[in-house]
């Protein structure tokens, strides 16, 4: 089972770039089937940021084949525009945010997700196989085959 950490970070002033990277950390991805995968769900400004400002956010993140920056928000405060619900997924670190134009301050948050350690994993087909066993060595146990059904209807007879 994976488990979730809330996650958020700040863009203002002279801290425009901000990487996730919890492999590089020391958080151990090799030890957890799946890794870890990050999931922003929101972008806002901060009660600091200077009216009528447009404050703009990029990403910089792997895809199936290369590396992209793009935009990912744009907010402006004393407005409508002074947060977005966003539905991002980054399945591979590192990922890099950057407000490339505003001072912020910009919140951004969401959720860090660990995979579960290798162990569980091995402990979870350990016990799919024992079930297994036990239904197969079950008297009564629901035919799977054809030819199960056939020997199945012939013994009751």
């Amino acid at each position: 089972m994976a488990d979730e950490y809330f996650f958020a970070l700040t863009l203002k002033g002279k801290n425009t770039n901000e990487v996730w990277d919890p492999e590089a950390k020391g958080a151990g991805a090799e030890d957890y089937q799946g890794g870890h995968k990050l999931i922003i769900k929101q972008a806002l400004l901060g009660p600091g940021a200077t009216e009528g400002e447009v404050n703009v956010i990029q990403v910089e993140a792997m895809t199936w084949k290369d590396s992209v920056k793009i935009p990912i928000a744009t907010l402006k405060a004393g407005g409508a525009n002074n947060q977005v619900l966003l539905d991002l997924s980054f399945p591979d670190p590192p990922v890099t945010f950057t407000l490339i134009q505003g001072s912020g301050p910009v919140h951004i948050v969401g959720h860090h997700l660990i995979g579960g350690p290798i162990e569980e994993f091995d402990e979870m087909d350990e016990m799919e196989e024992e079930m297994i066993e036990d239904d197969e060595g079950e008297e009564g146990a629901i035919p799977q085959t054809r030819t199960d059904l056939v020997a199945g209807a012939v013994g009751r007879e």
